[in-house]
């Protein structure tokens, strides 16, 4: 007997041959790759990983009310973005505490924190610059150049960590200021809010260099930028 093209046989209890598929194969007995769960990236997540996943939610949240200020021009969206920008930090203290106390490492969770903290740390306090005013050539690239730092700063201790931590699990000093502490520029931002100081009132006021507006005030930007990719500064780690 010829058996249809592109299947193969196999007995059954009768010791009669029956025709397979080959997407029969993969479910045989003894099959060497079983299928893969479904949402079987999220069962691989621990618990300080949902912690470190608040801390992204918490940065989106933080850009979005700083379109939202834009539109509306409301302050107190200045006010909740800053808000979010210090929940954010809140969330990525208590991931690593939460990750020693359980004894969880892992690489999916180290990559989740830096990603995580590039958007809070880096395009979260530069959206909210943008927002209250920062909008001249040379501010976007001055802001540009901050979430760039921030970026390099968080490669750079990926690769460096296991090295740092001296075979610990723990890192014992930072090289370069850490990035959250970009949490105070979004501060700020929310203080100059309040005080009635963004848009036209904004502080230091505006110079005008060839084409491009420049608001001396992104200069906070660009110090916080270079002292995260600063190799010489180095900062205990408690």
């Amino acid at each position: 007997m010829r058996w249809p093209s592109g299947r193969q046989a196999r007995l059954n209890l009768h010791g009669e041959k029956i025709a397979m598929r080959p997407s029969d194969l993969s479910a045989a007995p003894g099959s060497f790759h079983a299928a893969p769960k479904h949402f079987s990236m999220i069962r691989q997540l621990h618990l300080a990983d949902f912690f470190t996943l608040a801390n992204a939610a918490c940065g989106m949240a933080s850009v979005f009310l700083a379109m939202f200020y834009m539109r509306n021009e409301m302050a107190d969206y200045i006010y909740a973005a800053a808000a979010m920008a210090i929940a954010a930090l809140i969330f990525d203290v208590l991931d690593g505490r939460i990750a020693r106390w359980r004894h969880q490492h892992s690489a999916l969770g180290r990559e989740l924190d830096s990603l995580s903290d590039v958007i809070s740390f880096g395009v979260g306090p530069a959206a909210l610059a943008v927002a209250v005013g920062m909008q001249g050539g040379w501010d976007l690239i001055a802001l540009a150049y901050f979430v760039c730092c921030g970026v390099s700063r968080l490669a750079r201790y990926n690769v460096t960590a296991e090295s740092l931590s001296g075979g610990g699990d723990k890192v014992k000093y930072f090289e370069g200021t850490p990035i959250p502490t970009s949490v105070l520029l979004s501060v700020v931002l929310a203080v100059c809010a309040w005080l009635g100081r963004i848009n036209q009132d904004i502080p230091a006021g505006v110079l005008t260099f060839g084409p491009w507006d420049f608001h001396p005030l992104v200069l906070l930007f660009v110090l916080s930028g270079t002292l995260m990719i600063s190799k010489t500064l180095r900062i205990p780690k408690f």
